[in-house]
């Protein structure tokens, strides 16, 4: 071959090597995209698909992939079409009874509808049902099940949270595929409180290996987040010790990093906070952690709420995230649609990254929630998200100084401010539920105030929105000298936003 053979045939080897680059990149999957991350320029919030994002959600109670019974397509659909972007899933380390708190709980798989990661084996005996697990090899069924609902919620804009674990109860961990009765290496054979703990080698072996495996079969997804745990130390009686819980949740944090090290993608990770601020269980500081978890609306046993986060944590510049309310319907008291709508407002209109209602209204009869009080609920949450990106959020921050006068004591209220450009307010007419700190309970009447703003000089337009119907209730444009200003607000039943912005 001669030398101008020789060189034309190599220019058309690499023409044809180029072409084929590119013709995969043409198809590679959604998954390949930059992953969810925090803003650059607010981090509090999220950068998704290339825009600003806060992760607003009312879902299922997180047996989506782990129960064959369950629809997640009819779910994911119903979820879109309220705009919501943001789901929650257990993993499979952790299930529970069927009909465990309430009936059609997601999570209370059948025996024969249950697909955990780790494959059945030939031995019968598994104390749910069916035959033991073999914790030495994975089920492929699984993980084919798990990439789809990541994908097809991805198809739809929705974020979906991994939660590798819930501790232990007395009644999951001996049903649980590392409990030493189901699985044919018989190891597992701790007490439940003792599962989320460093202490039983062989245990946390196969936890590692579990949390290692998701972390790799989900690097290529952009719209995954990695969450350790929840309640690590807050289910048993007695509880798990909470030095003993941190060192496990930090051990995971170190093996998602690690598993992640050498791969293409770099996922958030999320944590949950427990016990006192800066404790064992408050890796709201470890840089390896992003994002901030938070349960219920001030405190439950050990859980830091949402609204006390807010108070306490904000300062780490990462996103809070409210994660988990009181279940939906059966923990509130009074009017749970109303109960369920303040706590979401309040929180993210006072700076919350991330909140998720969760609904017993999903279950595998009724995948898409398709009941009156959940539409109220949904629209309700499109309505706070139509009202927080009608704002330049990510220019904005958490305060409410700017009313300086007319709210009564006793009312709830948080707002937010871009000051002499932007300004959002909320406030609600609520006790917190008797008996514990996790959710409110609304005080319906006929509500008007006269609140005391103090705004920089210029043109403003105001509008009174209201939080259960989307509706502007009333609205002007004005212009004002600077310093303060009284704004009457309508006629209200519960609550009531206010948006001033710069025409």
């Amino acid at each position: 071959m001669g030398e101008g053979q020789g060189g034309e045939g190599n220019c058309g080897m690499y023409k044809k090597t180029l072409l084929l680059a590119f013709s995969l990149l043409l198809f590679l999957p959604r998954g390949s995209a930059e992953p969810i991350k925090l803003h650059p320029n607010n981090p509090h919030y999220y950068l998704f698909n290339g825009r600003p994002t806060i992760l607003i959600t009312s879902a299922e109670h997180y047996g989506a992939v782990i129960n064959k019974d369950f629809d997640y397509v009819t779910y994911l659909d119903a979820l879109k079409s309220y705009g919501l972007n943001y789901t929650r899933i257990y993993a499979g380390a952790m299930f529970e009874p069927i009909g465990k708190f309430a009936e059609g709980n997601p999570l209370g798989a059948k025996p024969q509808s249950l697909v955990v990661p780790w494959a059945r084996s030939n031995t019968p005996g598994c104390l749910h049902g069916g035959n033991k697990f073999d914790l030495d090899r994975w089920d492929p069924a699984y993980f084919a099940r798990l990439k789809d609902f990541v994908v097809k919620a991805g198809e739809r804009g929705v974020v979906v949270e991994v939660c590798f674990f819930n501790a232990q109860y007395s009644d999951t961990w001996p049903i649980s595929p590392l409990y030493y009765e189901n699985n044919v290496q018989e190891e597992g054979k701790c007490v439940y409180q003792d599962a989320q703990t460093l202490k039983d080698k062989d245990v946390v072996r196969r936890e590692s290996d579990y949390v290692r495996k998701i972390t790799q079969e989900l690097n290529p997804y952009d719209n995954v987040i990695l969450e350790m745990c929840d309640e690590a130390p807050d289910i048993g009686d007695p509880p798990t010790p909470l030095a003993e819980a941190g060192a496990w949740v930090s051990h995971l944090v170190d093996v998602v990093t690690e598993a992640e090290r050498a791969l293409p993608q770099k996922h958030l990770v999320a944590a949950q906070v427990e016990g006192p601020v800066g404790g064992p269980l408050d890796l709201s500081g470890n840089p390896k952690v992003a994002v901030i978890v938070t349960q219920y609306v001030w405190q439950a046993r050990f859980q830091m709420g949402g609204m006390k986060a807010l108070d306490l944590e904000f300062d780490h510049r990462k996103p809070v995230e409210f994660n988990e309310t009181d279940w939906y319907p059966v923990w509130y008291k009074g009017d749970a649609v109303a109960d369920s709508r303040v706590e979401a407002w309040e929180f993210v209109v006072g700076g919350g990254g991330s909140f998720n209602h969760l609904n017993g209204r999903y279950t595998p009869a009724d995948p898409a929630g398709k009941t009156t009080d959940n539409a109220q609920i949904a629209s309700a949450l499109k309505n706070l998200h139509d009202f927080m990106y009608s704002f330049d959020f990510i220019k904005m921050s958490p305060d409410k100084s700017f009313v300086i006068s007319g709210v009564p004591a006793g009312i709830y209220c948080r707002g937010m401010s871009e000051t002499g450009k932007q300004y959002a307010f909320y406030h609600h007419h609520s006790t917190m539920k008797s008996g514990s700190k996790s959710s409110y309970t609304v005080m319906p009447g006929s509500y008007t105030e006269n609140l005391e703003l103090d705004l920089p000089g210029g043109s403003y337009k105001a509008d009174w929105v209201d939080p259960a119907s989307g509706t502007v209730l009333d609205s002007e444009t004005f212009t004002h000298q600077g310093g303060s200003r009284v704004f009457t607000t309508p006629k209200h039943a519960v609550d009531v936003a206010l948006r001033i912005r710069r025409p």
